[in-house]
């Protein structure tokens, strides 16, 4: 950063942005040591906390585009990770559920980028690594509403 101008280096903007391709990268490498992608991530997750759910749920839960949902559903499934069978009440909609190969593959990730967040937050104690995901979640939280 020395050879970046100070009032670059000064604005917290500029920071989170050149921190946030830092932790893209790194999880999008820790994901690849396992055989996934970060969207693959999201949808195991809802999944395992909310329960089964269709595509557009998953969609809206997981902040994804239709279209990245549906590629991503197909990947998985073609793993056996998930399982899609119509809705009893539309079928024309989807429903996907968390298989036990998928709840296996989802322990895997979270390894995964259990070790990601070590590395990347590497230089903070406890208590500063609670304390800026508090604030950023602080931060987060007041934009998503506004």
């Amino acid at each position: 950063m020395e050879e970046t101008p100070a009032r670059l280096t000064a604005k917290p903007s500029w920071l989170l942005a050149q921190l946030a391709l830092h932790a893209h990268r790194l999880a999008s490498d820790g994901f690849g040591e396992v055989g996934a992608r970060g969207y693959h991530y999201r949808i195991l997750a809802a999944l395992d906390e909310f329960g089964a759910a269709s595509q557009a749920d998953l969609g809206r839960r997981c902040n994804m585009d239709r279209s990245d949902v549906v590629a991503a559903i197909n990947e998985l499934a073609e793993q056996s990770f998930v399982e899609r069978t119509p809705d009893p009440d539309d079928r024309r909609r989807n429903i996907v559920t968390l298989t036990m190969a998928g709840d296996r593959q989802l322990q895997r990730m979270d390894r995964a980028l259990d070790k990601v967040q070590d590395d990347l937050l590497g230089p903070l104690p406890a208590e500063d690594r609670q304390t800026l995901t508090r604030l950023l979640t602080q931060l987060l939280t007041h934009h998503q509403q506004g």
